[in-house]
């Protein structure tokens, strides 16, 4: 008798799973509402958001305090789609939720949107994306036409990205925008010219003449003053007469022409070659085998570094593709 006690004792002590709980009322439950995708009369509003809620805002109340419930945060019905903040630091925001993607010009006459489904399309600060031109909407209709249904890649649509820069960050910021450009001027790529008497430089220095020349000549026929080439890494001083022509020019340009002409400033190292294409001047093409001037040059000598060289100059191309692209659907005919 004693030992069979005995025994009952010791198997409770060594058996975890003596008395298993339930899974029906124990278990943590996980209810995440999507809110892209939904019936009109639910919540249309995109969120990156979630929140944990007590036992209190579960459907079925239960004893226990190790319930966790995950739900989406409620919002109000709406007729857009919002992209949240996400969408402009290269995060996926999701999977493609609307069917299909149409363009139509703005309630108030000026300007065109754009629809997925029956929503509006609108910015990371919930301002409608009105485009000035249809043929910019149709080109940003086409960047979401193409996401695919297991996600919305930001990185694969510049143009959108570029039309919310233009509608939100410049207005803003155009005063700041205007000075960083001009601070960055002087140390401009086309200013700085490699030395002539060395023979590792040399035939770099060549290949500025012939292919930078040009284009500084139009500066000087343009804005009637001679830029001033340097060798320094610090660069040189312009003169102030060009100093003010130029930022002439941005203070007249519209916030979709100075988000262009940022882009391009910004991924080239030159606000010149970033005016040559705001004029006509230079094309894509020509844009890019500028800036890639004296790096072309060192790959053509020691050799292209797979993941590096060939990456830089794939983005390097989208990024000047796409902003001249930009600059050109948003100018009214």
């Amino acid at each position: 008798m004693a030992t069979a006690v005995t025994r009952k004792i010791l198997l409770k002590s060594v058996n975890p799973f003596a008395a298993p709980r339930t899974l029906s009322s124990q278990t943590r439950h996980l209810s995440a509402v999507a809110t892209a995708g939904q019936p009109e009369h639910e919540a249309d509003t995109q969120s990156a958001s979630f929140t944990f809620s007590s036992e209190q805002d579960a459907p079925n109340k239960v004893a226990m305090d190790d319930n966790i419930y995950i739900k989406a945060p409620r919002t109000t019905s709406s007729s857009s789609v919002t992209m949240p903040t996400s969408f402009m630091t290269g995060s996926v925001v999701g999977k493609r939720f609307y069917e299909q993607v149409k363009t139509r010009e703005a309630d108030d006459g000026i300007g065109w949107t754009v629809m997925l489904d029956y929503r509006t399309l609108k910015t990371p600060s919930k301002r409608p994306l009105k485009c000035p031109t249809l043929a910019l909407a149709k080109a940003i209709a086409a960047e979401w036409e193409y996401q695919q249904t297991d996600g919305i890649r930001p990185f694969t649509m510049p143009l959108m990205k570029l039309a919310c820069t233009a509608l939100e960050r410049v207005p803003l910021t155009r005063p700041k925008i205007i000075e960083n450009l001009m601070k960055k001027f002087h140390q401009d790529l086309v200013f700085c010219r490699a030395p002539d008497d060395s023979d590792l430089t040399s035939d770099v220095f060549k290949k500025q003449v012939e292919k930078i020349d040009p284009l500084l000549a139009w500066v000087e026929s343009e804005f009637g003053f001679k830029p001033v080439i340097h060798s320094s890494f610090f660069g040189g001083k312009q003169e102030e007469g060009l100093v003010n022509a130029v930022e002439s020019l941005l203070k007249k340009a519209n916030d979709s022409e100075l988000a262009a002409i940022d882009a391009i400033a910004a991924a080239g190292h030159s606000l010149v070659i970033a005016i040559g294409i705001f004029h006509g001047k230079l094309q894509i093409e020509e844009a890019i085998e500028l800036i890639r001037l004296e790096e072309d040059y060192q790959v053509d000598r020691w050799g292209l570094v797979e993941g590096g060289h060939d990456v830089d100059i794939a983005d390097l191309k989208v990024q000047i593709s796409s902003a001249a692209v930009f600059l050109g659907l948003s100018r009214r005919p």
